[in-house]
């Protein structure tokens, strides 16, 4: 078949786009801008989803279509939800617009299951938990799901929904200070403090980014009986815990510098994963400390490439730097 990822140039979208083709799929990517070191079997389309056009050009031919893309995160959306609105909202309609009139197959979209639900009633929180979220990014998360409700009955575009919970892994970089895996990981093996808000007892559920891509895949190729599934770990772990973990894992005392709670974190956020389980045997396979080895193992040899590949200064007028996404 052929695939549309929409946001593929990202962390779960590069996973995902690999998966694919060892499934023996064609792949295409739509992103805001070209990966630097993009993969060759990799078809690109670069625009903003608030361009239609591009959009059109994307989505042409292709069978399923995968919905990664966001512009905004839980911390900033709450600045500006306007902006919010009509760069994620607006732009998703366009996309599924195209689908429609491109007759795509499927498609799944990635929605948030930390934040469409606020401040939970029961632990863990199922599909039915009453949606109440407490910042701009869970609102239009669940709008956009909303609108694929909408779809299907209009137009007949098939869908499925993922809420997921906090994915981590290999790819996942600490720069954008998203994800406090890799955020924590990097401020411990630099010798930093981890920066906390609150008193380290929100609770959140992580799951490995493998994990992840088994159920993305899985619900793309396949009926399943609901269109709306969590995925996560089914565990939840303290922000504590986790810096225990990554002390444990790097053999380093990770100093913690406490700062004031946040009010769009909601204290606990555990996913309840058995609609998965139930429908389409998916389950996660790998534990929080094994993915915690496998995710510091990338970090320290992507740092110790990213020193190698450094450019220097050389004889050689023929010698180039080597670049890695």
């Amino acid at each position: 078949m052929k695939c549309l990822v929409v946001g593929g140039g990202g962390f779960l979208g590069k996973h995902l786009c690999t998966a694919l083709i060892h499934l023996g799929h064609s792949v295409r990517v739509f992103e805001r801008r070209q990966a630097s070191a993009a993969n060759h079997s990799v078809e690109w389309v670069v625009g903003e989803l608030a361009h239609s056009e591009r959009v059109d050009a994307a989505v042409t031919g292709c069978d399923v279509v995968f919905h990664l893309m966001s512009t905004t995160q839980p911390k900033t959306s709450n600045d500006n939800p306007v902006f919010d609105l009509r760069s994620n909202v607006e732009g998703s309609l366009a996309l599924f617009d195209a689908a429609c009139r491109h007759r795509v197959v499927k498609l799944v979209y990635l929605s948030s299951g930390g934040t469409v639900y606020g401040i939970a009633q029961s632990i863990p929180v199922s599909e039915d938990h009453p949606t109440n979220p407490i910042c701009s990014y869970g609102i239009t998360k669940l709008t956009i799901e909303k609108y694929l409700q909408l779809y299907r009955a209009l137009h007949g575009l098939d869908y499925c929904v993922l809420r997921l919970a906090n994915p981590y892994g290999e790819l996942q970089r600490s720069g954008h200070d998203q994800g406090a895996v890799a955020v924590f990981f990097d401020r411990a093996i630099s010798g930093k403090p981890i920066e906390i808000w609150g008193n380290g007892m929100v609770v959140r559920d992580y799951v490995y980014v493998t994990d992840v891509i088994d159920a993305m895949t899985a619900v793309a190729f396949a009926e399943t009986p609901a269109r709306l599934y969590n995925i996560g770990s089914g565990q939840g772990t303290s922000l504590l815990q986790l810096v225990a973990e990554i002390g444990a894992t790097t053999g380093a005392k990770p100093t913690i510098e406490f700062k004031a709670g946040r009010p769009f974190d909601v204290p606990v956020s555990v996913l309840d994963i058995s609609r998965a389980r139930a429908d389409f045997a998916w389950q996660p396979r790998v534990a929080l400390i094994d993915g915690l080895r496998r995710t510091l193992a990338w970090l320290l040899a992507s740092r110790e490439r990213s020193q190698t590949d450094r450019p220097v200064e050389a004889d050689n007028a023929d010698s180039r730097p080597t670049f890695r996404s």
